[in-house]
């Protein structure tokens, strides 16, 4: 049976309610977006029609008027009052937010009940467009990279397999291969994000060192790493604040991003030293020569994918809830791998293997620079790592 992502559900309410806003499904590659829009419109009761910007050669604006009134057509012919038009890829369409634009005033202004549904597989090119000509008429909906809960209903992952396989469900059934599992993520996530949806769409003046960048940052994932450091290990000549830009650039892909530190100050935060963090742990994996077993056998590499995971799972839910803000924080000897600021609450989350020891210094350090901050220990101990990677982040801090 077909798995559904929880967001289905909060579409097929959108879609059934008024005509208010176009709906836009924007995230990374390969997390179902498009199997999630022809689920929506298989579901819809509406006259719809699904029309993708890859079905047509060099596509063009007057593409999108000419299926759009298609539509208004068909809703003349069939004397209906409400329909949908589901667009996939449509950041492939010169022009293409004037054009919606053009057209979803037209039928505000004539009172017709058309509701649009969009997304496309580069989420730079989207939100470009979004902000350019259609602020005010859309509701963003993201779609992250997907959680352990899901992978394990879905595909039956054990734990172990989510922190080393990490959440593509076009690979899941790939594991038992990780040569062909490696080769997939490499070939069908990575390159497209960084040679379309990146090199395409934003004018980089030097695209050996965005590479270089996104590689060194999969090894250091987890890890609190200067730009002064990483240029100390980059082959290709840069400065810090291209760096930064590129960092920036690999978050809105979805592939990784610098945390920063948490402070009581917003210019320490601004400036500090980023925390490089993955959003999927495939990203390491793929880029790596070890096997999960061997993997497995060494306790301390063990220890800092299990933080990587940790840190992969509250970055997506901190795309999907803006109440969600993570920084990770560090005074001298003293860290804290996360820490979480969700509305006046504040949680500092510390991720420990079996292995690795507690540093109670760090915690009294935390808990005296910010009294009244919340820390949760995961694994050791404390929550137990599965239990935490199983329970959604709204309902482990509803306790507090």
């Amino acid at each position: 049976m077909e798995y559904k992502r929880a967001l289905l559900k909060i579409l097929t309410e959108r879609i059934a309610g008024k005509r208010r806003f176009i709906q836009v499904i924007a995230g990374p590659r390969q997390t179902g977006k498009t199997t999630l829009a022809r689920q929506l419109y298989k579901e819809t009761k509406m006259l719809s029609d699904f029309y993708s910007a890859d079905d047509t050669i060099e596509a063009g604006s007057v593409w999108i008027d000419q299926i759009w009134e298609s539509m208004r057509l068909k809703m003349q012919l069939k004397n209906v009052k409400e329909a949908v038009l589901f667009i996939d890829e449509i950041q492939k369409i010169n022009n293409w937010s004037e054009c919606v634009k053009k057209n979803w005033d037209k039928d505000t202004a004539d009172g017709r009940k058309l509701k649009l549904v969009i997304l496309g597989s580069s989420r730079l090119l989207l939100e470009d467009g979004l902000s350019e000509s259609l602020l005010g008429r859309f509701e963003m909906n993201y779609m992250g990279h997907w959680t352990f809960a899901e992978m394990k209903k879905a595909f039956s992952f054990s734990v172990q397999q989510y922190v080393w396989f990490g959440s593509y469900p076009g690979a899941a059934d790939l594991i038992k291969d990780e040569n062909r599992f490696k080769n997939y993520i490499r070939n069908s996530v990575v390159e497209p994000s960084l040679s379309r949806d990146i090199l395409l769409t934003t004018k980089i003046s030097k695209p050996a060192l965005l590479r270089q960048l996104f590689e060194i940052s999969t090894q250091y994932s987890a890890h609190i790493l200067s730009f002064n450091k990483m240029l100390g290990q980059l082959t290709d000549a840069g400065n810090t604040t291209t760096l930064a830009r590129y960092l920036n650039l690999l978050g809105q892909a979805g592939l990784i991003t610098g945390l920063n530190k948490y402070s009581k100050k917003p210019i320490i935060e601004k400036l500090s030293i980023p925390k490089l963090q993955v959003y999927n742990t495939a990203l390491i994996t793929a880029l790596r020569t070890e096997s999960y077993t061997e993997a497995l056998g060494d306790p301390a590499f063990w220890g800092h994918m299990l933080e990587s995971s940790a840190g992969a799972y509250l970055v997506n839910q901190a795309n999907e809830y803006p109440d969600i803000k993570l920084y990770y924080w560090r005074e001298k000897n003293a860290e804290i791998d996360f820490v979480v600021k969700y509305g006046k609450k504040t949680f500092g989350i510390e991720v420990k293997s079996s292995t690795e020891k507690i540093n109670a210094k760090s915690r009294e350090l935390f808990s005296a620079r910010f009294p009244g901050a919340r820390l949760i220990l995961v694994g050791s101990s404390g929550i137990s790592f599965e239990e935490f990677m199983l329970t959604p982040l709204l309902e482990l801090f509803a306790g507090f």
